[in-house]
């Protein structure tokens, strides 16, 4: 019984673990679950000069009148970083990270995307930003498709791994030859004759019809 115990208290100790280690260290996410402690939105320091104060509170005042829990990250994204230009999976790191039920969405100025985390909802998995928008702007058009309904949808973890690999084609083209090209010329010449023979015989065949019913009523 006491090893029974042991085991079981390792075993809780071990799975909050797992979802960790999807997670990297990544700096963006370290400074967004600290911020999110206090408040639901967090602006990178490059954003800055783009997110000012009265950004932020128009930010904010969409993400409070949205009819489920929402955190924002104005980050930079991009190759280079450790999503490798997957920014619906940074998000569910982003998520994962802060561990608490809700619609994640990571913004970069351009694009808006989002992921559910563990609520009955839906939303875009991205939305790109009309010219000259706001980026409140941006968020109040991306929370305007977001759906949320207890019946139709279910309250799934976001994902923290990366999709697979898309399977190559198994079909191979052919080399290019001079051979087959004048092959199928041919072809196609050959075919056009005789359809174009056959359209012949046809109406040749009608107009000696024609002819021979007219000799017939003189």
């Amino acid at each position: 019984m006491k090893r029974l115990i042991l085991l079981l208290v390792a075993t809780m100790v071990l799975v909050p673990g797992v979802a960790w280690a999807a997670v990297p260290s990544d700096p963006r996410i370290t400074a967004a679950k600290a911020t999110w402690a206090t408040s639901p939105l967090y602006v990178d320091p490059d954003y800055a000069a783009v997110v000012d104060a009265t950004q932020s509170a128009e930010l904010l005042r969409e993400i409070k009148a949205a009819p489920l829990p929402v955190y924002v990250a104005v980050v930079p994204t991009g190759e280079w970083f450790d999503e490798q230009g997957d920014t619906t999976l940074l998000a569910g790191w982003l998520a994962a990270a802060h561990g608490k039920p809700g619609l994640y969405v990571v913004m970069d100025g351009d694009t808006t995307y989002g992921v559910e985390h563990e609520i009955a909802a839906w939303a875009p998995e991205s939305t790109w930003a009309e010219a000259r928008q706001s980026i409140a702007g941006q968020l109040a058009e991306y929370l305007e498709d977001v759906k949320v309904d207890d019946d139709r949808y279910d309250a799934k973890p976001a994902r923290t791994e990366p999709l697979p690999p898309r399977p190559e084609r198994s079909s191979t083209n052919e080399p290019f030859t001079v051979g087959k090209a004048i092959g199928n010329g041919v072809g196609g010449g050959v075919l056009g004759l005789m359809g174009g023979a056959s359209l012949a015989a046809v109406v040749l065949g009608v107009a000696a019809l024609v002819a021979r019913r007219r000799g017939g009523t003189q």
